[in-house]
Order: structure tokens, then C-alpha cells, then sequence
């Protein structure tokens, strides 16, 4: 086979194995996946050498509507405010979506998750580095003053964390919503600088 078919194959099999776990709801090996699939297993393995291989297919599929959205917004002339909204909204809107069609597969895959975060690790790096691009284009309108790029990505990523890690989105659910999700961001363009507001300017807490 060339690698095109291969890759073909690959996405294919991913998917069954996507539409395999939701209907039983548990995690699918190459040996169960070729015999519900009536596929030989010689085939499977032609496709995913090790079992891990599988695991990779499966989480480049769950994430490729992810990756899509984002790489529409960084494709826009969108500005800064609207388009960083934008990147996390849409993810959110997703994310959520998954979650309230199919709790118990959301679920699984956010257990998955935990257990092997490593193949998830490069589409999380992606995602920061896209938001490093957001923020070097609002230091560039003026927004987020004297912050590193690494220090404002940290700060951001850490007030939006519950609308795109999947196991708070499963926790918190009807308390988020895309409105508070607007102004978390507005505030961010309206006051995150690397200025001290007054926040730290004591050391002990004193009655008043």
C-alpha cells in the first residue's frame, strides 16, 4: 500500500474505532476493532504496527475538528479582542456540543485523555502556540503592556481553562456560557498588563 492509502486507512479505521467505542463504551483494541470490523488481523496491523499507534489515530481524530476551528480564526482579519474570543468560543462551543450528545462517551475520552496525555500533548503545544501568536498581535495594538508573551499566554490559558479542558467542561456545564466566556475576554483587553494594581500592596490582611 502507499502511504496515501495507508493514511486513508488509518483515518478510516480511527473512525470505526471512534464509532465502535461510543457504542460499547470502552476503549477498542486492534484485535477487537478487526474482529468487529470482520477485517483480517493482519490488515489492522498493516495500518497500526502497535497498539499505541491506534491510540494516536483515534486522538488526531477527536482533535481534527478542534484544529480546524482554530486554524480558520488565525486565517481571519479579525481584531484582537474578537479573534482571540473566537479561539477559545469556538472550541468551547465543540467541546460542549460532544459533551451534551453523548455525556458517557465524553466521559471515556476524557479518561483516555488522562492516561494517555501524550498524544495529546503536541495538539496542546499548537494551541499555545497559536495563542502566542493572538497575544504578539495584540501587543502590537497595544493590548497586554509589558507582559511576556509566555507570562500572558500562561495568565489567559489559566482564566479560560474551565470552557476548554474537557473534564471541567463535564464538571461546571450549565455555569459556563459563551456571554461569560465574552467578557472574561474583554476584561483581559480591558486591564491584563504587567502593571501592579494594587492586589499585592500588603502583606498582612488587616481589619478594617
Amino acid at each position: 500500500m502507499s502511504e496515501y492509502e495507508i493514511d486513508e486507512l488509518r483515518r478510516r479505521f480511527a473512525r470505526e474505532a471512534m464509532a465502535l467505542m461510543e457504542r460499547k463504551g470502552e476503549e477498542v483494541s486492534r484485535t477487537r476493532l478487526a474482529a468487529e470490523l470482520s477485517v483480517a488481523r493482519a490488515r489492522i496491523d498493516a495500518v497500526f504496527p502497535e497498539e499505541s499507534d491506534l491510540l494516536e489515530a483515534v486522538t488526531a481524530e477527536w482533535f481534527a475538528p478542534k484544529l480546524a476551528v482554530m486554524d480558520e480564526v488565525m486565517a481571519s482579519d479579525l481584531p484582537p479582542p474578537r479573534k482571540m474570543y473566537e479561539f477559545f468560543a469556538r472550541r468551547y462551543r465543540l467541546l460542549h456540543r460532544n459533551f451534551r450528545d453523548d455525556p458517557a462517551t465524553f466521559n471515556l475520552y476524557v479518561e483516555m485523555g488522562e492516561r494517555y496525555f501524550d498524544y495529546a500533548r503536541s495538539y496542546i503545544d499548537l494551541a499555545d502556540h497559536y495563542l502566542c501568536e493572538l497575544i504578539a498581535e495584540a501587543q502590537a495594538e497595544g493590548y497586554l503592556k509589558g507582559l511576556e508573551v509566555d507570562t500572558a499566554m500562561s495568565i489567559i490559558n489559566q482564566m479560560v481553562s474551565c470552557y476548554l479542558q474537557p473534564y471541567l467542561i463535564a464538571v461546571v456545564d450549565d455555569r459556563l456560557s459563551e456571554e461569560k466566556l465574552g467578557l472574561i475576554v474583554g476584561a483581559i483587553f480591558d486591564g491584563l498588563d504587567s502593571r501592579d494594581g494594587g492586589a499585592r500592596g500588603t502583606q498582612d490582611i488587616r481589619a478594617a
